[in-house]
């Protein structure tokens, strides 16, 4: 019998359910996007009917993660998850019902304060189901799903309208939330008090010997530590550039390249797949390094510079011709994102208390998401003036290596937190 069969593998369940948790979020996120051309000319809404709309979801996601991590630290996993997600989902099943700007928008913000609790939920739950050398893989497998969600959303959603018209699009995907919950609450139960795990599962699992009380942590000792505005600095400046992939390609392609709804999906399912594997391999290769010897916090920031390697092409995309080239590039930038997010998550839980995981990853992203909405303000300025993203793709390049730096600052690789309730 194998180290690994003797040990055993529940936990790795756990990891599936966060999976399908982030792709149903993604889905339900993209809906809109997907019908929006078709709900403008139904609705007669202007651009910036439809810029207001998509504002109230950044605004609210913003507001949430600011705020769920602390409650999700407070009320626990699983409690919290179940929440969230009865409310994103109930709120993308209102956007059926919705008829006016306010009411799309309203339907809107309460996807976004629903929605925000899902990575702060999912990497919480990972820091209680995982030991420190397993995470970032944990972490990345589950950090797949947006991809996945991006992929499926576009070949699915259309056939749904199509066939049983728009409301049902909306309808269906909020209906998966409560297919996961299900699984989600007959499953779920931390280590310590599941009946299911194999004592030395259990003890593998809790192997680091970290704190996992319910004490709750203050803000104030939360953002005393410069390791928290160094990881909050990182996520300010590289989200963004994965808002701008998901908002802003589209666009591209169609103003570069002449590509429109009918043959927008190839490009774009290309770009996701691909991105797919940094998700996995950026976690891998941070395992390895903390399995050859590494401080699991230096073993996060040089998968973070080799990533960070990788988007600097990028630069190059708005002067390629060749389409499938710039794809290409757009992938690679795609891939090292996601080997980047793998292992920004991961090190939250490596540098901070169980009890404070949920609350620093929900201020991190909240840091990025008001990135993200400024820098949606500085593209849309940057295009009407300039017609071209040669200026954008040169930010995006060397976002991430800025990122590094600012982690090489702030985040000394043996430099723990302690964090007394």
């Amino acid at each position: 019998m194998s180290e690994k069969q003797k040990i055993g593998n529940y936990r790795w369940r756990i990891v599936v359910l966060l999976f399908f948790a982030t792709t149903i979020n993604y889905i339900d996120r993209q809906v809109l996007g997907i019908l929006a051309p078709e709900l403008q000319n139904l609705f007669n809404w202007s651009e910036s009917d439809y810029g207001f709309i998509i504002m109230a979801f950044q605004i609210a996601y913003a507001i949430g993660l600011l705020t769920t991590g602390s409650i999700l630290d407070r009320i626990g996993t699983k409690r919290g998850f179940s929440i969230a997600i009865i409310l994103w989902s109930l709120a993308g099943m209102a956007h059926a019902a919705a008829r006016s700007v306010f009411t799309f928008a309203v339907s809107r913000f309460a996807l976004g304060i629903g929605e925000s609790a899902n990575f702060p939920a999912a990497v919480k739950t990972v820091a209680e189901w995982f030991p420190k050398k397993e995470r970032a893989l944990a972490t990345g497998i589950f950090n797949s799903g947006p991809n996945v969600g991006a992929i499926l959303t576009p070949l699915v959603i259309p056939i749904i309208a199509l066939n049983w018209g728009w409301k049902w699009a909306f309808i269906s995907t909020g209906l998966l939330g409560f297919v996961w919950l299900i699984f989600w609450l007959v499953t779920y139960r931390r280590p310590e008090e599941n009946p299911k795990l194999s004592a030395a599962e259990k003890a593998f699992i809790l192997q680091d010997g970290e704190e996992t009380t319910g004490q709750t942590i203050s803000w104030k000792q939360i953002i005393g530590h410069k390791q928290t505005l160094g990881i909050c600095l990182a996520r300010f400046v590289t989200d963004p550039v994965w808002w701008f992939f998901l908002y802003w390609l589209p666009k591209f392609l169609n103003s570069n390249y002449g590509i429109d709804l009918t043959n927008i999906g190839l490009p774009l399912v290309t770009i996701y797949v691909i991105s797919i594997g940094g998700s996995i391999l950026g976690g891998w290769i941070s395992s390895q390094l903390i399995n050859k010897g590494k401080n699991p916090v230096s073993a996060r920031k040089i998968t973070i510079l080799m990533m960070a390697v990788l988007v600097v092409p990028i630069y190059f995309v708005s002067g390629i011709s060749n389409m499938w080239l710039a794809v290409l590039f757009i992938s690679m930038a795609a891939f090292a994102h996601q080997g980047y997010a793998a292992n920004i998550f991961t090190l939250v839980s490596d540098l901070y208390p169980k009890n404070a995981v949920g609350s620093v990853v929900g201020l991190s992203g909240f840091a990025g998401a008001i990135g993200g909405v400024l820098f949606s303000a500085a593209v849309g300025l940057i295009l009407e003036f300039s017609g071209s993203y040669h200026v954008v793709f040169g930010i995006a390049s060397v976002a991430y290596l800025v990122c590094w730096a600012v982690l090489k600052i702030f985040v000394p690789d043996s430099e723990l937190i302690e964090i007394r309730s």
